[in-house]
């Protein structure tokens, strides 16, 4: 066993352990599969992420990420909280304003705002509406009445989101979930406040790990919940959505639209820091 640096950073709050936090191994050329996901599982949080050299010559470095049940292609709390990381530990980008980040999604840019990160959000793999039995069997899952849905949209940029539009916050909030009906979708519900709310939507989202969990606070589903909601006149080309609220975090997601596409940014902190033995 070899010590790897490590960091755990809490993603997405203004405040430590408030967000969603994110295990981040350095140094991890050598560790094999097996090992990432028995570390990922041991952890006990939704993520892990290990750092590795590059292979394509535009990135800063490459990155895996690990659930405790599958690898993902991409997912944005262990992008920024990772990025953060590797800036802390030394890391320098090429381009010194934006760090390029390789993934099994491709390459991820990620810029600095200040003491904020916001990823670029990925092309969304899979879009449009879902087929009209699935989206039955999650309105019921969610004990949601259809009249109070304005759509249900595929919104997969990797993890395979899936995303549904309530009328308003305060249904967001109080949904009941049946989860086991939710087995084997990953499902994301946002709903918009009134003026002079705490942010401009309420976000809640459900994986499927070895069982459905709920996620305190999801850059990838943010992502894709801005394409389809921005794309098609529902949302501005800049907002504030708030997520975890259900779980007693504070989580603030900041999105904007620009000329060079969507970022998706919030605040990061390092609250672990030490040596891993893998």
């Amino acid at each position: 066993m070899q010590q790897r640096r490590f960091r755990q950073v809490d993603v997405f709050a203004s405040a430590p352990y408030r967000g969603n936090p994110v295990a981040v191994v350095m140094d991890a050329e050598g560790i094999d599969d097996a090992q990432m996901a028995a570390f990922t599982r041991w952890t006990n949080l939704s993520e892990a992420t290990f750092v590795l050299p590059r292979r394509d010559p535009r990135a800063d470095y490459r990155l895996r990420i690990f659930t405790s049940a599958r690898e993902l292609p991409f997912a944005g709390h262990p992008t920024l909280g990772s990025a953060h990381a590797w800036l802390e530990a030394g890391g320098v980008p090429a381009d010194g304003g934006r760090v390029v980040q390789e993934c099994g999604a491709g390459l991820v840019e990620i810029r600095r705002d200040g003491g904020r990160l916001a990823f670029a959000a990925p092309p969304l793999v899979r879009e449009g509406p879902v087929a009209a039995d699935l989206a039955a069997r999650i309105l019921r899952a969610l004990h949601v009445d259809e009249r109070k849905v304005r759509g249900v949209q595929w919104v997969d940029n990797g993890p395979g989101w899936i995303g549904v539009l309530l009328d308003s916050a305060q249904e967001v909030l109080d949904l009941g979930i049946d989860r086991a009906a939710l087995r084997g979708l990953d499902v994301g519900i946002i709903g918009a406040y009134p003026a002079g709310g705490p942010a401009d939507f309420e976000v809640r989202a459900f994986f499927t790990g070895d069982e459905v969990f709920e996620d305190p606070v999801t850059g990838s589903l943010n992502a894709s919940l801005a394409q389809w909601l921005i794309g098609s006149g529902l949302a501005p080309s800049r907002y504030r959505a708030r997520q975890g609220t259900a779980m007693g975090r504070a989580g603030i997601v900041e999105v904007e639209r620009d000329a060079e596409g969507i970022w998706i940014g919030g605040a990061c902190t390092t609250c672990i820091e030490g040596m891993a033995r893998l």
